[in-house]
């Protein structure tokens, strides 16, 4: 029950069109440096200078403007990573960004970050755009996800023809294997009745 209300509690934001009060932020290095870079001098405009802005990452380096830094090769294994999450916790973030550019970078720790802390998230895109992640923008996130699954554009249609012609690609594939399985071990029992 406890974990319910913790999940509860994480997803809150989710459910919220109102932004918690920023005291701090973190983003998570989940794509090329330059987005981070680009995002920065806008979250400094919009939140004002004071409010630190820490960084999960995996690069070496670190973009002007950052605070805390936290890479990922310093929490491997699973005691690292809950350290890590007891961490970021601690320190009370009240937004996060994600950068969601098509790498496949910190995939795993992006998310895990997302479910674990109780912040508000914002996703970036690879053109350094964000939208925040809560249900007012369900628009933008269902954009994002078509997109990013290509069926929005010019390829929409050959990926929706693939995704309905899978099935039964899939069924002549196992159909064709089965075929030829049997076949031989046929022709391998009339060989075996022959040599007897």
């Amino acid at each position: 029950m406890s974990s319910l209300l913790r999940y509860i509690h994480v997803v809150r934001y989710f459910l919220r069109r109102r932004q918690p009060p920023v005291s701090r932020i973190l983003l998570v290095e989940s794509g090329a440096r330059h987005l981070i870079e680009h995002v920065l001098p806008g979250l400094r405009r919009y939140y004002g200078q004071p409010v630190p802005i820490d960084l999960v990452t995996c690069y070496a380096g670190v973009p002007d403007g950052i605070g805390a830094v936290y890479r990922v090769m310093d929490y491997r294994g699973a005691g690292g990573r809950r350290r890590l999450y007891r961490t970021l916790a601690a320190n009370r973030y009240a937004i996060m960004g994600i950068v969601c550019s098509a790498e496949p970078i910190m995939t795993k720790w992006k998310w895990a970050l997302a479910a674990r802390l109780p912040v508000k998230v914002f996703v970036i895109n690879e053109n350094a755009d964000y939208f925040w992640l809560d249900r007012g923008h369900w628009r933008a996130i269902l954009h994002f996800a078509l997109f990013r699954a290509g069926l929005t554009g010019s390829g929409a249609a050959r990926t929706a023809g693939r995704l309905i012609l899978f099935p039964f690609t899939l069924l002549y594939l196992l159909l064709y294997a089965s075929a030829v399985h049997i076949r031989r071990a046929w022709l391998k029992v009339i060989h075996e009745s022959h040599t007897s």
